[in-house]
């Protein structure tokens, strides 16, 4: 991560427009830039048209030459930043085991999908009931629908027999507390037997 504050990120600073002829030249500089290539291509093209004998207009070969370069500097304005270099690899052979917890990356995503709603449920009831107790039952319907092919809403009875009476009851019936972290081990235990 970069060492850059929020102060850093937010400051403003009135940058002084440039005086003298260094500013005069640095604004006409890509426009004859891109006049002198309009020009070149004008006359490779007309000399390569009239080698194979073909008649063009003049003014139409130059606006379709403009119009190429103006559609090629659009699009390059508009490209995405070149990707960032990729990362040096430390060396080869085993890594040392730690877990980079700064990097963004899939498992990190997937960890916090649960992290925060189990966190911010752990004094709330309701918010468990809410967010946490929907997601672990479609974790049971999917887990269910793949190796069963039926759901809790499909086929109950059949359901309710695949995913054993605890388990059942806790999905089917909201807790009064939230569930401790024992007790979701021992839920997620019996999820993945189903």
């Amino acid at each position: 991560m970069s060492s850059t504050s929020i102060d850093d990120l937010l400051a403003f600073e009135e940058e002084g427009a440039p005086v003298g002829p260094k500013a005069r030249d640095s604004r006409w500089r890509p426009v004859l830039r891109s006049l002198a290539w309009a020009a070149a291509l004008v006359a490779v093209l007309l000399v390569g048209l009239r080698a194979v004998g073909l008649q063009v207009s003049l003014p139409v070969l130059i606006a379709g030459v403009l119009a190429v370069l103006a559609v090629r500097r659009v699009t390059a304005l508009l490209a995405p930043p070149p990707p960032p270099p990729p990362a040096r690899q430390a060396g080869a052979g085993e890594e040392d085991g730690s877990y980079n917890w700064d990097a963004r990356d899939a498992l990190r995503g997937a960890i916090n999908q649960w992290e925060r709603p189990l966190d911010w449920s752990s004094n709330r009831t309701e918010r468990f009931t809410e967010v946490v107790l929907p997601r672990i039952g479609e974790l049971a319907d999917e887990r269910m629908r793949l190796k069963h092919g039926v759901t809790r809403e499909s086929d109950p009875a059949r359901a309710r027999v695949l995913l054993g009476e605890r388990l059942w009851t806790f999905l089917e019936t909201p807790p009064r507390r939230t569930p401790s972290p024992r007790d979701l081990a021992v839920i997620v235990a019996e999820l993945e037997s189903v």
